[in-house]
């Protein structure tokens, strides 16, 4: 019997208390009635409000776990999470478009998780921009977005790199406009998603779950524009759902 729903892959790491990562990830495509998969590119000690130490793959140990994957799935869109460095995240790219150069791709730049603890090496500019040429969508915070744009200001920051790919600017970081979220592509802001509900409370792992919805939407045949404003109701739903840091996928 064929499988009548799309398939999603997250490339991310092992979050043992499920809020983050892989394990949010799939719960998130579940949600979207999206087939979750999962590959490792690390694995981590944390607890939901700490980091306290994580154990990279190896690019041969990642490309293990996604292969068999591509060999027996027609996967929609993928997910990429924490890596290493741009180096690993080129190779990873190069060896998903060898597979399948149409392939949606959406990668959340985790550079640092929000308990102070480094995940990505440093960003040089040109690599960057070679990367995002080759990703459906890139959804970095206000902090990330001035790392990998190399400006102090997020939205210029966020439309400088939307030259390369669209961008989805996550608001939650934002000094000004907090909880809005802009979408840039071309250079040029083409939509706002300011918030929609009240009485949310901060989630591990919210980044995760937005860049996971999208990659769902997109799977499932939404547009651009569509996926990230119903990705955006989506997280705000498990932000509102109890006041702790772990959120309810499934009320």
């Amino acid at each position: 019997m064929g499988q009548a729903r799309p398939y999603a892959l997250s490339i991310a790491g092992f979050d043992p208390t499920g809020g983050a990562g892989v394990l949010a990830d799939v719960k998130t495509f579940e949600q979207y009635r999206c087939m979750g998969l999962a590959a490792l590119t690390a694995t981590t000690v944390q607890t939901p409000a700490e980091m306290r130490s994580l154990l990279w793959f190896s690019l041969e140990e990642i490309l293990a776990q996604v292969s068999p994957l591509f060999e027996t799935c027609q996967i929609e869109a993928v997910k990429i999470g924490i890596i290493p460095d741009l180096q690993t995240l080129d190779a990873l790219l190069t060896s998903l478009h060898a597979v399948n150069n149409s392939i949606t791709i959406i990668w959340d730049p985790v550079l640092q998780s929000s308990s102070g603890y480094r995940l990505f090496a440093d960003a040089d500019g040109e690599a960057v921009e070679h990367v995002l040429s080759q990703i459906t969508l890139l959804t970095p915070n206000a902090d990330e977005v001035q790392i990998l744009g190399r400006r102090d200001d997020p939205l210029k920051a966020a439309a400088q790199l939307s030259l390369h790919t669209a961008v989805l600017l996550k608001g939650g970081h934002l000094s000004e406009r907090s909880g809005t979220d802009f979408l840039f592509a071309g250079g040029k802001l083409t939509a706002t998603f300011p918030p929609g509900q009240t009485g949310v409370w901060p989630k591990h792992g919210s980044g995760c779950i937005l860049s996971a919805a999208v990659a769902a939407g997109l799977a499932n045949g939404d547009d651009l524009f569509q996926a990230c404003r119903n990705a955006k109701s989506y997280t705000e739903k498990r932000l509102a759902g109890n006041a702790g840091l772990l959120a309810y996928h499934h009320e």
